[in-house]
């Protein structure tokens, strides 16, 4: 038996639809969640190592599903 993951079950895409450099320092948030927000601890390979800025939890995060969250493109296309 294969466990799936709730994205795998309700068809849920995480990816970023754009190109957006990640860099250590950067604050992010993951998929198109608004929240939590996690600073980017250290980059390697297509991995982030970030850490929750609420309650210092760390986390590894493929690059792909980052979101910078200041100068990336609004979540609405008609937001601007």
């Amino acid at each position: 038996m294969t466990l799936s993951s709730y994205s795998d079950v309700f068809a849920i895409d995480h990816e970023r639809g754009y190109e957006e450099e990640i860099r250590v320092g950067d604050l992010i948030r993951t998929g198109a969640n608004h929240f939590p927000h996690f600073e980017v601890v250290a980059v390697h390979g297509d991995k982030a190592w970030v850490r929750n800025v609420a309650n210092g939890a760390d986390h590894l995060a493929l690059l792909s599903r980052c979101r910078r969250i200041n100068g990336q493109p609004p979540l609405d296309p008609s937001a601007g």
